[in-house]
């Protein structure tokens, strides 16, 4: 299916490796534009140079996403490389993990800022050139926690559920010149879950690291955990016109995780 991307131009947050970098390949490899940012400049050396042979340019910028002035220098910077801005697809690494109880009130605030203000930030600052786009849309990749809640992730169930009522509104606020969409997945190969399972073998819950991976892969109907690159063909094809009626929507890239 042609996705009719070519030409396009997207902004991916936090997308040095990971969901983001995954969501940034896929919407390169139909042509898009984009560009990845991340905070560690050789993982982001690296990320650009995979980049070759896709069908789409990359600009690689260092950036924090919890600083609103690296967010308007990408953003501006994107507009200046690729004279558009069409897309944007907000990600994020994960917050500490732990039970409620060991986290201190400056968990929740950097939590906050990390996995909402990032997004609102960029946002913000995109919409203009969103409005001003043909196919304008934003896509936040959050997590089933937001509508299950995840054992030992209680920062990610508490904050992450923010983010889905902002584009929510705002799909009903900018249609029809600009989506909003959200998804929604489940634990996929990344190296968040290798750092997960490697703290809760800290905490002593479990005798090795396959027994961790195992068990992030219980409940799946699929019997496994994803593959980014399938999440990565979802955003691509939600910032596509191939989708240009789904608005609103989250959606669970889970293997069939969720009940609800």
């Amino acid at each position: 299916m042609d996705l009719h991307l070519d030409g396009d131009t997207a902004l991916v947050t936090a997308s040095s490796a990971g969901l983001g970098n995954a969501s940034a390949r896929a919407l390169a490899r139909e042509g898009a534009n984009v560009t990845i940012c991340g905070r560690d400049a050789d993982r982001l050396a690296d990320a650009e140079a995979a980049f070759e042979g896709l069908d789409g340019d990359v600009l690689a910028l260092e950036a924090d996403i919890t600083d609103p002035k690296d967010i308007s220098a990408i953003v501006e910077a994107t507009v200046e490389e690729f004279g558009a801005l069409d897309h944007v697809v907000t990600s994020a690494g994960g917050p500490r993990s732990g039970p409620f109880l060991d986290m201190t009130d400056q968990d929740f605030y950097e939590a906050y800022d990390l996995l909402v203000m990032s997004a609102v930030w960029t946002v913000k600052e995109a919409y203009p050139h969103l409005e001003a786009s043909d196919a304008g849309s934003w896509t936040a990749i959050t997590s089933t926690s937001v509508q299950e809640a995840i054992d030992g992730l209680v920062l990610s169930n508490g904050v992450r559920r923010a983010v889905v009522g902002i584009a929510k509104t705002v799909a009903r606020e900018w249609a029809p010149d600009v989506r909003a969409n959200v998804v929604l997945p489940a634990a996929h190969e990344t190296s968040r879950i290798e750092e997960l399972v490697e703290q809760s073998l800290d905490r002593g819950e479990y005798d090795s690291y396959e027994e961790g991976l195992d068990d992030w892969a219980d409940g799946i109907p699929m019997g496994r955990i994803g593959d980014p690159g399938e999440l990565g063909d979802v955003v691509a094809f939600l910032a596509s016109d191939r989708a240009s009626f789904v608005n609103g929507a989250s959606v669970p890239v889970d293997g069939g995780r969720l009940r609800s």
